[in-house]
């Protein structure tokens, strides 16, 4: 086997690779918004494939840690995200959780352009190391 073929052998796999727990931590700690929320609606529509859906959850604030925006307890946050579904053995990084109505936990988030949240850490964004 050449060179180069040994190469993509070894990279591809890396590509697609779950990340390492310090990549988390660092979206985590660049995440414009972290606060701990409870979860009150959560609605799930299907996405563009038939492996995918779209998730809106409707949270309120319970505690504020960091804002860039200027949010404070008691308030409404909509948050949207896409779930794909892998084929097993499929190996890539994980999927944001579906969060569940009544839930309490911790949220990284981002503000889109509206007025809407989106998860800011990948699959660490609604918990903590």
């Amino acid at each position: 086997m050449n060179a180069r073929a040994l190469l993509f052998f070894l990279l591809v796999p890396l590509l697609r690779a779950e990340l390492p727990p310090s990549a988390y931590e660092s979206m985590q700690a660049k995440a414009p918004e972290y606060l701990k929320i409870e979860v009150l609606r959560v609605s799930v529509e299907p996405g563009e494939s038939p492996t995918q859906q779209r998730v809106h959850v409707v949270a309120m604030a319970t505690e504020v840690f960091r804002t860039a925006t200027g949010l404070k307890p008691n308030d409404i946050v909509n948050i949207l995200y896409i779930v794909t579904e892998h084929p097993r053995g499929w190996v890539g990084p994980g999927e944001v959780p579906m969060l569940k109505e009544k839930e309490r936990t911790v949220a990284y988030l981002s503000r889109t352009e509206g007025d809407d949240f989106v998860p800011a850490a990948g699959r660490m964004s609604f918990s903590n190391f």
